[in-house]
C-alpha cells in the first residue's frame, strides 16, 4: 500500500481547538519486531479497553517565526521528559500533513489510570494526539468519510507508537497484513466487519500491578532485538497462524481455544526476550506465582480465567463478564498479595475513541 494517499497539504491559516479521548488496548496476538517506519513484522489483534483512557486537548495557532512547535502539559504540569517523543512524532507525521509546520500546538493530556501502571499509556496517548491532529485536518476535507478519517488517525498514531494504531475503534482491532482479514494492512489498523461471539463483547481485563517501575527494556530496544534473532522467522510465522486460529475462536466463542492461544502468545513474547542478544527476563517471581495460581484455579474450578502479558512483569487477567463475581473474589483473596500494595485496575472491552 502506498503512503501517498495519506499526504494532504492544506494552507496554514486560522485557529482550531479540539479534544479527544482514546483508550488503551491489550494485544491478544502480539506484534514484536518492526521494519521501515514503524511497520510490523507480523499482524496483531487487540481488545480495545474501556476505562483506561487518555484525554488530550490540542489548540492549533499560527506559529510565529522562531517559536517552538508545541508546548505540553501532563496533568496540568509541564513534563519536559515527554518532549523528545512528541517532537519525534511531529517530525514523522509532518510529511503527511505539511501544514503542521505553520502551527504551534498547545497540548494538554491526562490519563484515567496511573502512568507506568502496566497499561499501555503510549498507545492511548499517541492515539488521542493523532485523533486531534486528524480532526484538525478534517476541516479541510469536505468529502472525508468517517472511514477515511479513522484510517488517517490510525496511520498517524502508528508513527508515534505502533500499538497506538489499535487504539482508535473497537471492540477488536487488527494491525498488520493477514490473509485472515482481507482489508488488513501494515499502514493502519482496522476494526474487522466480523460478528464476534457475544461473550467477548464485555470481556473483562483486570490488570495486576506486580511492578510499577519503568520498563527495563524500552519498546524500541525490544523490537530491535528481533533483528537477527535466531527464532524470529518462526515467531512471525507462528503469529500469522495463531491469528487465523484466534479469529475462529472469537467468532465461535470457543473459550478453551481462546485461552490456549492468548496464553501461548504471551509466553512466546517473553520467550523472544529471553533468547535475544542481549537477553532480558522481564517476568518477576510474583509474575510466575500469579500465572501458576491462575492455571491451578482454572483446573480446579473450570472457570475460564486466563492471563496475558505485555513486555513487563504485570499481568492482565481476562475472563467473561458473567464470571466476574467469583473470579474477583479469587483475585482479592489469592492474587493481590503478589501486587505492589495490592494495586490492580479493573477494565473491560470497549468501543473505541470519542470526541469530547
Amino acid at each position: 500500500m502506498s503512503t501517498n494517499s495519506f499526504v494532504f497539504d492544506a494552507p496554514a491559516e486560522g485557529y482550531f481547538q479540539t479534544q479527544w479521548q482514546a483508550p488503551s488496548n491489550i494485544a491478544l496476538i502480539k506484534y514484536w519486531g518492526k521494519y521501515g517506519q514503524q511497520l510490523p513484522h507480523n499482524p496483531s489483534i487487540s481488545f480495545t479497553l474501556s476505562q483506561c483512557v487518555t484525554t488530550t486537548a490540542v489548540s492549533f495557532s499560527l506559529r510565529e517565526q522562531g517559536t517552538t512547535a508545541f508546548d505540553f502539559l501532563f496533568d496540568q504540569k509541564k513534563q519536559p521528559e515527554f518532549h523528545p517523543k512528541i517532537q519525534q512524532f511531529l517530525d514523522r507525521i509532518t510529511p503527511y500533513f505539511p501544514a503542521l509546520e505553520g502551527y504551534h500546538l498547545s497540548i494538554s493530556s491526562q490519563n484515567s489510570f496511573p502512568h507506568s501502571s502496566g497499561i499501555a499509556s503510549s498507545a492511548s496517548a499517541m492515539a488521542a494526539l493523532a485523533l486531534c491532529i486528524a480532526d484538525f485536518e478534517k476541516q479541510f476535507h469536505s468529502d472525508w468519510t468517517e472511514e477515511g478519517f479513522l484510517q488517517k488517525a490510525s496511520f498517524l498514531a502508528r508513527l508515534g507508537s505502533g500499538s497506538a494504531a489499535r487504539s482508535i475503534v473497537g471492540p477488536l482491532m487488527v494491525w498488520g497484513h493477514s490473509k485472515a482479514f482481507p482489508r488488513s494492512n501494515d499502514q493502519y489498523a482496522i476494526a474487522p466487519a466480523v460478528k464476534w461471539h457475544p461473550i467477548f463483547h464485555y470481556y473483562q481485563d483486570t490488570v495486576l500491578i506486580v511492578d510499577k517501575e519503568q520498563k527495563k527494556v524500552s519498546s524500541t530496544l525490544g523490537h530491535g532485538l528481533m533483528q537477527g534473532h535466531p527464532f524470529a522467522p518462526q515467531r512471525f510465522k507462528q503469529a500469522h497462524t495463531h491469528l487465523e486460529q484466534l479469529k475462529t475462536a472469537l467468532i465461535s466463542g470457543d473459550l478453551e481455544r481462546f485461552i490456549d492461544l492468548t496464553e501461548a502468545e504471551a509466553l512466546a513474547l517473553h520467550a523472544m526476550m529471553m533468547t535475544s542478544n542481549p537477553r532480558f527476563v522481564l517476568m518477576q517471581p510474583n509474575t510466575l506465582a500469579i500465572l501458576q495460581k491462575v492455571g491451578d484455579y482454572r483446573t480446579q474450578t473450570g472457570r475460564p480465567l486466563s492471563f496475558t502479558l505485555d513486555a513487563g512483569a504485570n499481568v492482565h487477567l481476562l475472563y467473561p463478564k458473567k464470571e466476574r463475581k467469583p473470579i474477583m473474589d479469587f483475585i482479592r483473596k489469592e492474587l493481590l498479595v503478589y501486587c505492589q500494595q495490592g494495586q490492580h485496575i479493573n477494565d473491560q472491552v470497549g468501543n473505541g475513541a470519542k470526541k469530547i
